[in-house]
């Protein structure tokens, strides 16, 4: 493949991607398999992943701020769990052989899958408005380990927050689904930054697959205003299940 084709090919992987990320929570479900139909090993296609991921916030949040008015605060609060546990699961990542890795992914993304259907529940819903103190303790530190698995593996990160704060919070799904793609790319830029420092990242890979996502993301926030929040929920659970498939599939095949 030419660079002229490489370069429209990752684009375009990227806008998928974005798209994916605020409507679905599944970014990676579009950019990581484009990073390895090129070639680029797993471990570095989640490195160079997290470079392109991280414009995802900045398009996302732009289209959203109608949403986040007024939850500023929370968003910073919520944050500072994740960008800690980014930084726990990128030295996990940095660890651990390239094959364990591998392994481990499939079950994770099918964990974060079936668990959004589980958010939806109204019995769930109705619970948490009498959630303890002790409860939502647990749950910010749940933050701390979704962190933690971002920073080890991007793909189907966003789902497991996007489950967390349905939790914490009493917000509507558009709200907490902006909020989430604001902490997930924070943690995603921690994830960069010591990545920058400590393993390879395809520059010349990440460059056109992040300009695509930047452009996804800023229209994915508009387009689930128009969605039914029951679809959206479905949708994100079965696209991890797909991708959680084809993981298990090559890891284990």
């Amino acid at each position: 493949m030419n660079s002229t084709l490489l370069f429209v090919y990752l684009f375009f992987g990227g806008i998928l991607g974005g798209l994916l990320s605020t409507v679905a929570s599944m970014a990676s479900l579009a950019t990581y398999p484009v990073l390895l139909s090129i070639g680029i090993a797993p471990v570095y296609a989640n490195t160079t992943n997290d470079a392109a991921l991280i414009w995802s916030g900045v398009g996302s949040t732009a289209a959203s701020l109608r949403e986040l008015k007024g939850h500023w605060k929370k968003v910073g609060f919520y944050a500072i769990f994740t960008v800690i546990g980014s930084a726990i699961g990128c030295m996990l990542l940095i660890n651990f052989p390239g094959k364990i890795f591998e392994k481990i992914v499939p079950f994770c993304i099918a964990f974060s899958g079936l668990m959004i259907l589980f958010s939806g529940n109204s019995q769930l819903d109705a619970e948490k408005e009498n959630a303890s103190k002790t409860v939502k303790f647990l749950s910010l530190l749940s933050l701390l380990v979704a962190g933690a698995y971002a920073g080890y593996f991007g793909a189907a990160s966003g789902v497991l927050m996007l489950v967390i704060l349905n939790i914490i919070t009493n917000d509507d799904f558009l709200t907490v689904n902006a909020m989430k793609n604001i902490i997930g790319s924070l943690s995603n830029l921690v994830a960069l930054i010591i990545y920058m420092f400590t393993e390879k990242i395809y520059w010349l890979q990440a460059i056109p697959l992040a300009i695509g996502v930047l452009v996804g993301s800023f229209f994915g926030p508009k387009i689930m205003r128009h969605i039914p929040v029951k679809i959206i929920r479905m949708l994100i659970a079965i696209l991890a299940l797909i991708q959680a498939a084809y993981f298990a599939y090559t890891a284990y095949f």
